[in-house]
């Protein structure tokens, strides 16, 4: 990760590598690793899917020295330094889930988007819908519904009325809320007006403008087809799919269209495509009351207000664990003239012309062709468009600096990280742990997580009284426990 750093002669962004197993979120996974894999397993044989296991160890390797690294070195003053190998993981790893974010939205602004303005669309269902969404299937059906209608009230704005005219849209698919709680819902790109056309010779397009009444005729619309969807399948009764059509205040459905993007705002469509593709877990929400006590700061009021969560460590893996995605699914869709096969994709993505890279990094992608710079970015490309620091830039001479040698042998890398004074073995895993005292004497609460809650500690936290930043301090007055804001 890149700190701030001096140069003899002038003040410069430097590129450090991360160091992962001084994090808080690496320390937790490492210690409670295994008890939580040993409490998985129930008298059924039942035990913690192969996937959830295989990402939490792979985080565990990622970005540690002695699993491997890569050597750079610069060939005008022979300055050189090194980078561990990344997981590559899609789930638990901040690191990994982060360059992915920021490799999708690249790709997306770069390669995909026209300079055209976009509006976000979000739709979320009622809790009794939404817990029905696991089946894929149902899922699509529901998105398609989704697309269908925004595509239908877009296309009846237009004063021409073009029946051919498409949207172009890509669509994300959240599974969590802002505590990471199982929060099913889609955010929907859509370039914000109508394409036409037969070939990318008559290719038109005209910007769309949705009213208020419009807005609201379409979120009607599209409830009562996503309740007669469930009520065709025998998800709901018909006298609850009447209820739900005719519940005040929307019955429980959300759609929201008041985020848009102008046109030349390139800048402004990262951002919101960074936030679409964005990972359940953020690292620096994420603090330490004590050793069996957690809290997760949410940037906004979650359920029932609430601005934080309190977890216990194995809580937190529980929900890190549920939010890994599914396996061989996409984690974005294209839709309309964006679609692999829509007629008018290449002439659409052709409008969208990514600006050259300074010549230093230009080094670092010559030896790429064209398709594949198109299809990821490199290591180095990713670091400078988070950090606006190139890390294959000498910080001694400034010269560019190229990547010389992969070094995967365990006695190389031991001399190596010897050299450097490194430590030459990865951090240990942590052993199970017995349960804790107060259930091995059988003298507990019946439920641990409300006494979590009567704790004074967490009642501040939770009315809000402390946040995720506040130093607090404990006094003892005749025998009574109290914590104070400092």
């Amino acid at each position: 990760m890149p700190t701030q750093a001096a140069k003899p002669c002038q003040e410069a962004t430097v590129y450090q590598r991360r160091r992962p197993e001084r994090t808080l979120l690496y320390r937790l996974v490492q210690t409670h690793l295994a008890t939580w894999l040993a409490l998985q397993d129930d008298a059924a044989g039942r035990t913690v899917p192969a996937l959830s296991e295989r990402e939490f160890r792979r985080y565990l390797d990622c970005g540690i020295l002695a699993h491997g690294f890569a050597r750079a070195r610069c060939a005008d003053c022979g300055h050189d330094f090194i980078v561990a190998y990344s997981c590559k993981g899609r789930g638990v790893c901040p690191s990994c889930t982060t360059r992915r974010m920021v490799e999708t939205a690249a790709h997306l602004v770069d390669h995909v988007f026209p300079a055209l303005p976009v509006r976000q669309w979000v739709l979320s269902l009622p809790k009794r819908l939404r817990y029905h969404l696991d089946d894929a299937k149902l899922q699509n059906a529901v998105l398609h519904s989704f697309l269908r209608a925004i595509e239908q009230g877009l296309r009846q704005s237009l004063p021409a009325g073009d029946g051919t005219a498409r949207i172009g849209a890509v669509v994300f698919i959240h599974r969590f809320g802002a505590l990471m709680n199982a929060h099913l819902h889609f955010h929907v790109i859509v370039i914000d007006g109508m394409f036409w056309g037969k070939e990318a010779a008559s290719l038109h397009f005209e910007e769309t403008h949705l009213s208020a009444e419009a807005l609201a005729r379409l979120q009607s619309t599209l409830r009562k087809r996503i309740v007669s969807l469930f009520v065709r399948r025998g998800l709901l009764d018909s006298a609850e799919g009447e209820a739900l059509r005719r519940c005040a205040h929307g019955g429980g459905f959300s759609l929201d269209a008041g985020v848009r993007i102008e046109g030349d705002d390139r800048q402004g469509r990262e951002r919101l495509l960074r936030y679409c593709a964005r990972p359940a877990f953020a690292q620096e929400r994420l603090r330490q009351i004590d050793a069996e006590h957690l809290v997760y700061e949410s940037p906004k009021p979650g359920p029932g207000g609430r601005v934080s969560q309190i977890l216990t460590p194995l809580e937190l893996l529980d929900r890190l664990a549920a939010l890994i995605p599914p396996p061989r699914r996409h984690r974005h869709r294209y839709y309309g003239v964006l679609a692999p096969n829509a007629p008018l994709r290449s002439a659409v993505t052709a409008l969208a012309a990514a600006p050259k890279p300074p010549s230093v990094e230009a080094d670092a992608v010559a030896e790429e062709s064209a398709i594949r710079r198109a299809a990821r970015y490199a290591w180095a490309l990713l670091l400078a468009r988070i950090y606006e620091v190139f890390p294959l830039t000498c910080p001694k001479c400034g010269g560019a600096m190229r990547i010389i040698a992969f070094i995967d042998e365990g006695e190389a890398i031991r001399k190596i990280l010897q050299h450097l004074g490194e430590p030459i073995e990865p951090p240990k895993l942590a052993p199970a742990r017995g349960p804790p005292l107060w259930e091995a004497a059988g003298q507990g609460h019946a439920d641990p997580l409300q006494e979590r809650i009567e704790n004074p500690l967490s009642r501040l936290i939770l009315d809000g009284t402390l946040g995720a930043k506040d130093r607090v301090k404990v006094e003892a007055t005749k025998g009574q426990i109290s914590f104070v804001k400092v």
